[in-house]
């Protein structure tokens, strides 16, 4: 289902190309407002412009491999709930949650590759960028990818559930989507939210999504911290695979109940 996943978002190339330059524009006018703001704040969340311009890109680069703004599995999982499709589901000799898991994994493979190197070439071409030279941080920011998309899975699986409940689970959607851009920091650095608020967002699953890959790109998590950083990556995804196994056997005993 990996393999699969990965091959299935291969085929659509125009839209992978589309995406490549929608990502690369949006960069760009993020970038200016960030050197604008950065100009007046120097230091601004303890970046520095440089730091500042390549969370851009990581942001840019990340958007569709997280499904920040969705276009994963949830909506076709929602569908199938709705039309009575689940029970196939249910009936594999496969688990579902890791079905859905191994397809998300291949999606997100192939868009961090499709749709996050180019934008940020695009990037390091423009701007002056804080990227690190040597091959450990890199490889410290792919396992620390990984288990963001893993924590991505964990919530959009759990909003995809909800369809056993509600039926149509676009309210939802559209509350975890917003959720997940606000409090991701694909707006702003979550270091640069004030006070309560920021801590609070700071310790939510959407901060591994990005911020915290982010800060082990730049390097702000250094041994110890780096552990840590990615102990609480793993430690949300597990959480959040807990409660969707949990929330699934509930809504596969719904589906018996009522005969799917």
């Amino acid at each position: 289902m990996l393999v699969r996943g990965f091959r299935r978002h291969a085929t659509y190339r125009t839209a992978t190309a589309a995406g490549v330059f929608t990502n690369s524009v949006f960069g760009l006018i993020v970038s200016y407002t960030y050197i604008a703001l950065w100009d007046q704040r120097p230091h601004l969340g303890g970046y520095t412009q440089a730091q500042a311009l390549t969370y851009v890109w990581v942001g840019q680069a990340l958007l569709q491999t997280m499904a920040l703004m969705g276009g994963g599995f949830e909506d076709e999982l929602m569908e199938r709930i709705r039309n009575g499709d689940i029970a196939v589901d249910l009936y594999r000799p496969a688990d579902l949650q890791l079905w859905w898991l191994a397809a998300d994994l291949g999606r997100s493979a192939f868009h961090l590759l499709g749709r996050g190197v180019l934008p940020m070439v695009c990037g390091a071409l423009v701007f002056e960028l804080a990227l690190p030279r040597g091959p450990g941080t890199w490889l410290l920011f792919l396992v620390s990818v990984a288990l963001g998309v893993v924590v991505s899975f964990g919530v959009r699986f759990l909003v995809a559930l909800s369809a056993f409940w509600l039926l149509d689970g676009a309210g939802v959607s559209q509350v975890a989507f917003l959720s997940g851009l606000f409090f991701s920091g694909m707006l702003l650095p979550l270091t640069v939210f004030p006070g309560l608020l920021g801590e609070v967002a700071r310790a939510l699953p959407w901060a591994a999504m990005l911020q915290v890959p982010a800060d082990v790109l730049l390097g702000r998590h250094r041994g110890t911290g780096a552990l840590l950083a990615l102990a609480f990556q793993a430690g949300w995804a597990a959480a959040l695979l807990l409660a969707g196994r949990a929330l699934q056997s509930v809504a596969a005993r719904r589906v018996v109940v009522q005969g799917g």
